[in-house]
């Protein structure tokens, strides 16, 4: 049995260590190719360690590059407009989702059930449908002129996240609701200053989900948004596709890491978090 059980165990390990390598590849492509020059992977030195370190390519990525703009600035204000709206359309939408999770686990009203139905099928439909008529509505209402209407339909579309918030306050205490109603507490205090505080957890789990699809949007941004405020996925994207003479790799390898930074940042920083959040809206739901 003991042998049996090791073997297992071994098997286990030899998956998780093939499918770590397998995941990492890319990044150590991506990685030990943007620092080294055009020159030495012409070469042929693609997987190896850089005989020659530079960081002229994350130099030109940054503040350099061609991106099919006027001037060639590289990724940096593309950068800087995923920043401008993915912090407003994540606190937002998070904030949203919950309130209204809470109000369709706690707050019954007629055609609640309706409701979640509507969230439930809404979350399975292409983002693709929704590009000609949200096209037409933002010309109408004049929101195709800065990143707020982009933001707008990032926070619209994030309201599927109430779902899990639902799950999570089936098993909120009902005796704390009512013990509040009856010192006078309406809805909105009742989920300020009782609930909202205790879903810690799951808050988590949606920062990081819409942060992470939120800053990984392509379609939204490039059908959205005016030109000068294209997020880094488009800027990425026009980097790559910009005709040289020959294509920098390099180039491209430090832009597809910088693009991927901030969500590298988050999962390290709060993915503990995370899993402790999928685990307790698991358990209360």
């Amino acid at each position: 049995m003991k042998a049996k059980f090791n073997a297992a165990r071994l098997a286990i390990y030899a998956f998780l260590a093939l499918a770590l390598f397998f995941f990492c590849l890319p990044a150590w492509f991506a990685l030990v190719n943007s620092f080294k020059p055009l020159d030495e992977i012409y070469a042929g030195n693609v997987f190896g360690l850089p005989e020659h370190w530079t960081t002229d390519a994350w130099v030109k990525t940054w503040s350099k590059a061609c991106t099919g703009a006027p001037e060639c600035k590289g990724l940096s204000q593309y950068f800087i407009n995923s920043l401008l709206a993915v912090v407003p359309a994540t606190a937002i939408g998070t904030l949203w989702g919950c309130l209204n999770g809470y109000v369709l686990a706690k707050w019954r009203f007629k055609g609640s059930e309706g409701v979640l139905f509507v969230l439930m099928f809404g979350s399975f439909i292409p983002i693709g449908l929704f590009l000609f008529p949200l096209t037409v509505i933002f010309d109408r209402m004049g929101l195709s002129t800065s990143l707020a209407g982009l933001v707008t339909v990032y926070v619209i579309y994030s309201l599927p996240t109430a779902l899990f918030f639902r799950n999570y306050f089936v098993g909120f205490p009902g005796e704390l609701i009512k013990a509040a109603r009856i010192d006078g507490a309406g809805m909105l205090r009742i989920f300020w200053s009782i609930a909202l505080p205790t879903a810690r957890p799951i808050l988590m789990v949606v920062v990081i989900m819409s942060f992470t699809n939120i800053w990984n949007d392509f379609l939204f941004a490039l059908v959205l948004a005016p030109f000068d405020s294209q997020t880094v996925t488009v800027g990425l994207n026009n980097l790559i596709n910009v005709v040289e003479e020959r294509a920098e790799y390099n180039v491209h390898m430090a832009g597809a890491l910088i693009a991927a930074l901030p969500t590298t940042i988050v999962y390290i920083l709060a993915g503990k978090h995370f899993v402790r959040g999928l685990t307790s809206g698991a358990v209360k739901g």
